[in-house]
């Protein structure tokens, strides 16, 4: 089948391409350098109730070279992180994930250079809270959208959200006449889910992780002028049986991010043999990739795809960027490395876009990016 080519949809029909037409992102007005919250917890009165390991833990992370830099946290000041019952988590969402995603969303929307009267469908993602009525409800309040547009919410897929999410943006686009344009959204305040205890996966995600908001708009005819973004396809990887090597428990009414040893080959492993299913039923290599958008987890991660896939520095650059400036925020990270990579002006040609985390799962999607014309 040739690149572009429309794909045979069910009952006969034909499945009109997919592009991506707008991008926004959002973080919290607060940014922090790792030394910053380093010397907040060494300041506070909890930092000498944790175990001697678990401070030098916390010193090692901050102060080594974990290739992050500094971190937006929706914490004003810092030392709103000492206050980590489960009301004020459940609180710090609230006050701040309908606001990222909304923020993020009204930018995708403008670089999209569309009203939001036109969206049909809003897709959420998000896994550091629980809304009830979902966060697909106050985008759907905060940007005005329709009351008849359908407004669903995805959860508890942690840091590879963003590819399931953009899957059912296409499937929604797929059924004809229903959809026109859908927006996607991935939202996490990874703050709101931050405490201190003797837990060395508890310390680090505190030393990690961050809040921030992308969203993506999605449409069957490209827009004028602009680059196009067609996504040409996508394939998941998921293995239930190892879902306790990364995922979140409930312990105490609080959220606590079990993270293990073998996560960062076991993402390298699922993102080759994601890549490797897509590109063989392309008939492509790994060579015919020009770009490579992943998901900014972590230095190990980062170093783990290099090693078994032979990855080069500059192809890895975009989401060392991200992780240096941002942290890892989970869901909306890999979509932050696609807006750097966009606004770098990247080369066009094929791009891999890919993302893993809990379940343990992989998803991956090709994209071919042409020129404005």
């Amino acid at each position: 089948m040739a690149a572009g080519e429309a794909r045979p949809g069910c009952a006969g029909n034909e499945i009109q391409p997919v592009h991506i037409i707008g991008l926004g992102t959002a973080t919290p007005a607060q940014r922090y350098s790792q030394s910053q919250c380093l010397q907040a917890l060494a300041a506070s009165a909890l930092f000498s109730t944790l175990s001697t390991r678990s401070q030098a833990l916390l010193k090692k992370v901050l102060n080594g070279n974990s290739g992050i830099s500094s971190r937006y946290l929706a914490l004003d000041p810092l030392e709103e992180f000492l206050n980590f019952n489960p009301d004020a988590l459940y609180a710090r969402f609230l006050q701040h994930a309908p606001a990222l995603a909304a923020r993020a969303a009204r930018r995708a929307l403008s670089n999209a250079d569309i009203d939001a009267s036109a969206v049909d469908a809003v897709v959420v993602s998000t896994c550091t809270g629980y809304l009830c009525p979902g966060l697909s409800g106050y985008v759907v309040e905060q940007l005005q959208l329709s009351p008849g547009v359908m407004a669903l919410d995805l959860v508890g897929q942690g840091c590879g959200a963003a590819l399931p999410n953009l899957q059912t943006a296409e499937a929604l686009l797929a059924l004809n006449g229903r959809c026109r344009t859908v927006l996607s959204i991935c939202v996490e305040v990874c703050s709101a889910v931050f405490y201190l205890d003797d837990d060395p996966g508890v310390l680090i995600s505190a030393c990690l992780f961050s809040d921030g908001a992308a969203a993506i708009i999605l449409r069957h005819d490209p827009q004028p002028g602009k680059r196009r973004i067609h996504w040409e396809g996508d394939h998941s990887l998921l293995d239930p049986a190892r879902r306790d090597l990364l995922r979140f428990e409930q312990r105490n009414g609080m959220l606590r991010n079990i993270l293990t040893r073998p996560v960062p080959h076991l993402a390298a492993q699922f993102a080759q043999e994601v890549l490797a299913s897509t590109l063989a039923e392309r008939r492509m290599q790994q060579r015919d990739i020009h770009t490579w958008i992943w998901h900014a987890a972590g230095r190990d991660v980062l170093n783990a795809l290099a090693k078994r896939m032979d990855l080069t520095e500059s192809d890895l650059r975009w989401s060392r960027e991200i992780l240096r400036e941002y942290g890892n925020m989970s869901s909306p990270s890999v979509l932050f490395v696609l807006e750097r990579a966009l606004n770098s002006n990247a080369p066009a040609g094929w791009w891999w876009l890919s993302a893993f985390g809990a379940g343990f799962s992989c998803h991956g999607a090709l994209l071919r990016v042409e020129d404005q014309a």
